[in-house]
């Protein structure tokens, strides 16, 4: 196992936009949206439901959807409301580790859902009284797999710098992507399982420890796999972000993450059984049963990404971190309980974070 002292996990703060509406409320708009243009409606319905979505989470109030036809409009939404809940989500992840926002160093920020020049990250530094000579990161285009990779970005900084605090922020509007016009099997389901939220982490150098329990970062390890930049993404239309998904996700999880798994606990002297706690992105029930199969898990290992999955729906980068809050929440890790955090995207990719309590 690594030698050299890990950062600290000192908390994760979320937030929700309020306009929360159930999943056959949700599957009753897109019917009268797409019922003249395609073919099989019912089709569209049962590819709703099969994403064990209850309901999500909405940026905005969903009659106020029908207007936006323009990418420019969309954005602007994005920008928008990006702010209000990227600053609750770091308020909030800040006052649960004790800290206030001038003891932040190092602000990174992902999303794959909104572009904006300043990024999110510079637009939040006046909002919460950062210092000014706060190192800024905007990351865009790693899609799901995101939050994890964040954090281990953030952790990397922090073993050069263990006397530092990092903020990792992700904020994900997926429902202001929607291209109404796109009646393809990818957009279908897209739609029906893609929710909007925010997350912040708080890590905090080796030198700079939490006062209560948290898990540190023993290792990262980021997998790409070659000739796969089809498999997730978008493509960018006139209209914005128009989807790119594959329905051969699932089985890249099965022939991969086993091998990708084993060989990095291995490097850290452990085995799959060493692990107690299983922090997986919600990529839909497929991806999940894909996970449980090829790790050979019990079903409750991933039961709270299940209910988050339930919950909220995809939240993209944001969703590992909502699991990870759950189970920081819940007080069931006890000390040297060790767990893997894992997430994929595009690329195709996936990255692997060891914790430990």
């Amino acid at each position: 196992m690594t030698s050299t002292p890990g950062p600290w996990v000192r908390s994760v703060g979320t937030a929700l936009p309020p306009n929360w509406v159930d999943q056959e409320t949700l599957i009753s708009e897109f019917r009268a949206l797409w019922e003249r243009e395609h073919f099989n409606v019912e089709r569209i319905e049962e590819l709703h439901r099969s994403v064990q979505v209850g309901g999500r989470y909405l940026a905005l109030p969903l009659d106020e959807y029908r207007p936006l036809r323009r990418f420019s409009e969309r954005n602007d939404a994005f920008n928008r409301v990006s702010l209000e809940v990227g600053e609750q989500a770091v308020r909030r992840a800040l006052d649960a580790a004790g800290l206030q926002p001038r003891d932040v160093d190092h602000l990174f920020f992902v999303t794959v859902t909104g572009i904006g020049t300043p990024s999110l990250d510079a637009r939040l530094m006046n909002r919460l009284g950062l210092r000014p000579d706060v190192k800024r990161t905007p990351i865009f285009g790693l899609g799901c797999v995101a939050g994890a990779a964040g954090t281990a970005r953030a952790s990397d900084v922090l073993r050069a710098f263990p006397d530092q605090v990092a903020v990792l922020l992700s904020v994900e509007l997926c429902s202001l992507t929607l291209q109404r016009e796109d009646v393809s099997i990818a957009n279908v389901i897209a739609s029906g399982l893609f929710g909007d939220g925010a997350a912040a982490m708080v890590l905090s150098g080796a030198d700079r420890p939490p006062s209560g329990a948290a898990p540190r970062v023993l290792a990262t390890r980021s997998v790409f796999y070659p000739d796969t930049e089809r498999i997730m993404g978008w493509d960018v239309v006139d209209g914005g972000f128009k989807v790119v998904l594959s329905a051969k996700v699932p089985t890249i999880v099965t022939d991969h993450v086993r091998a990708d798994v084993d060989g990095f606990l291995a490097s850290q002297d452990l085995r799959l059984g060493d692990i107690r706690h299983f922090v997986a992105h919600t990529g839909g029930p497929k991806v999940l049963q894909a996970f449980e199969a090829a790790l050979e898990l019990p079903p409750e290992a991933l039961q709270r990404s299940w209910s988050s999955l339930r919950k909220t729906g995809n939240l993209s980068s944001a969703s590992v971190l909502f699991v990870l809050s759950e189970l920081l929440a819940s007080g069931d890790a006890r000390p040297g309980d060790l767990g893997l955090l894992m997430a994929m995207g595009p690329g195709f990719c996936a990255e692997l974070v060891l914790l430990r309590w």
